[in-house]
């Protein structure tokens, strides 16, 4: 059994049925089964068509990317979004509850992904909406630290804020828990899944070029709470 954490879809790809990968080491004849647990969040068409591609050469996907920050999965406090055959899911439950002793089943492979997108757009919101709030109260005089004390008790509180407040608060970025490059690589897949299925997302399409914003401004390694700055450089 392997568990994959690599950037993206293609890498994921490139391990698994590219040459020298995970297919070479599997007997032609399939004797020999291979479980891959994917954790990357990935494309999940092109996942799902992958794990179709290479069961017939022995070959097990088992989707299991994971909802939260480097920090919150040291602590056990991530959650995996399991995606797969069912019988494969409990031959390798044993790893998957060491990645995340609190996981959900959602179904075929490329569910995880897809619901991992979702809960990714909504932290991303979320992320974004206190960033402004943090800049707002800045430039109406306040400071970022105190304010932040004050909305912490407030009504609108939330996780996000006691996870990215103080990084933006404080403007430390340089040692990332989630970095711009993965929050834009997920955003860019959001957007692509909706277009497939006819829907706009609009609040994800300006997250989404703030996060390029940062990018071009050499911020694409920082920590993804820097959306704060992108938020701060905007004019009227």
């Amino acid at each position: 059994m392997s568990v994959l954490c690599v950037f993206n879809t293609e890498q994921v790809e490139e391990v698994i049925a590219g040459p020298g990968g995970g297919l070479e080491t599997i007997s032609p004849a399939g004797v020999r089964e291979r479980i891959f647990v994917v954790t990357t969040t990935c494309d999940p068409d092109r996942l799902a068509a992958l794990a179709k591609r290479v069961d017939p050469q022995g070959a097990r996907i088992v989707e299991f990317p994971v909802s939260g920050t480097s920090k919150q999965v040291a602590q056990g406090d991530g959650v995996g979004l399991a995606g797969g055959d069912p019988q494969v899911i409990e031959r390798a439950v044993r790893v998957l509850e060491a990645i995340c002793a609190s996981h959900h089943y959602l179904g075929e492979v490329g569910n995880g992904s897809r619901a991992k997108l979702a809960v990714n757009l909504i932290l991303g919101l979320n992320r974004a909406a206190l960033a402004e709030g943090l800049v707002f109260a800045e430039r109406l005089g306040l400071d970022r630290v105190a304010f932040l004390e004050v909305v912490r008790g407030s009504a609108a509180h939330s996780r996000v804020m006691d996870v990215k407040g103080d990084l933006m608060a404080r403007r430390e970025y340089l040692k990332p828990q989630s970095r711009v490059d993965q929050s834009l690589k997920d955003f860019n897949l959001m957007l692509e899944q909706a277009r497939a299925t006819g829907q706009d997302l609009p609040f994800a399409a300006v997250y989404a070029s703030m996060l390029e914003d940062c990018t071009q401004h050499g911020e694409a390694r920082w920590d993804n709470a820097a959306i704060a700055e992108a938020i701060a450089r905007r004019r009227s």
